[in-house]
């Protein structure tokens, strides 16, 4: 076990308890700890993927896990934001597809020997989310509330395009399966 793949695994460990902060109202200070946990949790995606390439410790563990780990932590906060009526059950459908579907796409690769990674539209588009899902939870009000409509809106939009561009350049695992 190396950092990163430690990394990994404290981003998932940490999302029950980003779930439960903002979901279960323990505490009148819930918003603020979910949200510490969810930036704490989103950084560690940054630092894990920037110290496997930097110390050579890139592992089929942290192949499979850390994109996983990524969906795990943004799709729990999509739907705890739904379920406490502060985004649309629609965003939360077309962004949770696109997961499910390119998790699907990566499966079809791995099984016919390719490893397909991330693009720059895929990290562009889970940017845009979590800095949706910051703005949503710190609800900051003002012209934050604008902000936030905004990355509703461009993380929507980096979703559709990434899984179009991810499919796209990948089109040969599709002619595969014929």
């Amino acid at each position: 076990m190396n950092v990163p793949n430690t990394l990994t695994i404290l981003r998932v460990v940490m999302i029950p308890f980003f779930v439960v902060f903002m979901l279960c109202g323990l505490t009148p200070a819930d918003k603020y700890i979910a949200l510490a946990i969810f930036i704490v949790a989103s950084l560690t995606d940054t630092l894990d993927g920037y110290l496997a390439r930097k110390n050579n410790q890139v592992t089929n563990f942290g192949k499979f896990m850390d994109p996983l780990a990524d969906k795990l932590l943004v799709c729990s906060a999509l739907i705890c934001l739904m379920d406490v009526g502060k985004l649309p059950a629609w965003v939360v459908i077309v962004i949770i597809s696109r997961e499910f579907i390119i998790s699907g796409f990566r499966l079809v690769a791995a099984d016919n020997g390719i490893v397909i990674a991330a693009s720059w539209w895929g990290k562009t588009k889970t940017i845009s989310q979590m800095l949706l899902i910051i703005f949503m939870i710190g609800d900051f009000g003002g012209v934050f509330a604008a902000i936030e409509q905004i990355l509703l809106y461009a993380a929507v939009i980096l979703t559709v395009i990434s899984m179009i561009d991810y499919i796209y350049k990948n089109r040969q695992v599709l002619k595969m399966q014929n």
